[in-house]
């Protein structure tokens, strides 16, 4: 349990740190730092899952659960994409929630498809 805890503040700092590099210096109002965030996290979480045979049980949810769930975030997609809507960018809400959802889909199925490649 304690793995899992200390896992899901490495993937929150993470998270932290990858969307305020790509964030950085950018105007505008679309969150491209926590869609791109979502999207490899989605990547990595296939990639783990694709491996599990060949990783332990409990490394596979200390990644996964631990570090993979608190990099990832719906919760701020939700609220960004509230924030865009209200603030008049309706284009801009839909793709970056569909975006999110579509891309993250792809990036999931990729990782655990390169993931099962490797030899059990």
């Amino acid at each position: 349990m304690a793995a899992l805890v200390v896992g899901g503040g490495l993937g929150a700092g993470a998270r932290y740190v990858m969307d305020a590099a790509i964030m950085r210096g950018r105007s505008g109002t679309f969150p491209l730092g926590i869609l791109l965030v979502n999207v490899l996290g989605s990547f990595l979480l296939g990639l783990v899952t694709g491996l599990g045979p060949n990783i332990s049980p409990a490394w596979v949810s200390i990644l996964g659960v631990g570090v993979l769930g608190g990099f990832t975030t719906f919760s701020t997609v939700s609220t960004e994409t509230a924030l865009l809507a209200e603030r008049g960018r309706r284009d801009w809400a839909w793709v970056n929630l569909v975006g999110t959802l579509v891309l993250a889909l792809i990036a999931a199925a990729a990782g655990l498809v390169i993931g099962e490649l490797f030899p059990r």
